[in-house]
């Protein structure tokens, strides 16, 4: 995936890494958390300067000094996938929330990615692949892009 491409535009993201094996990971006050091998989603949103574009390039780059709770999954996990609406309503409290529901849902890592709201976890475990047909009708279809990092 070419950064440059990346909307400017204010929006929601989801992120789809792979971990290949497990691994325990300091993430910053949340402690130490065993991560077991699989693939796994992340909800989050950039209506800050730069909006998607700015934010997105920081989770595709290497980690230097890790900022957020995704950062930490990041030095161990590939990003393979982003997910994006644009715009307003922000999505990513709906989307973290309906990844754990339904045929396919994953298991959330408690507490992570969402400090600042009252969601159980941005995070979810999923031990298949979310296919893309799961993933366009969980997050409402029609209302995402998919964009698949190399």
């Amino acid at each position: 995936m070419t950064i440059e491409l990346l909307s400017t535009d204010k929006g929601s993201y989801l992120l789809i890494l792979r971990l290949h094996e497990p691994r325990t990971i300091q993430i910053g006050r949340l402690g130490r958390i065993d991560f077991e091998r699989g693939w796994y989603a992340y909800a989050g949103s950039a209506f800050g300067p730069g909006g998607l574009a700015a934010r997105l390039r920081h989770h595709l780059v290497p980690v230097r000094r890790p900022h957020w709770h995704i950062d930490y999954l990041r030095a161990e996990a590939r990003v393979t996938e982003i997910w994006t609406a644009e715009g307003l309503p922000c999505r990513e409290h709906d989307w973290a929330s309906a990844l754990t529901k339904g045929i396919g849902a994953g298991t959330s890592i408690r507490g992570f990615g969402c400090s600042d709201c009252r969601c159980r976890s941005h995070l979810v475990r999923f031990t298949r692949r979310p296919s893309k047909a799961w993933l366009m009708k969980v997050l409402g279809e029609g209302t995402v892009q998919c964009c698949i990092c190399k």
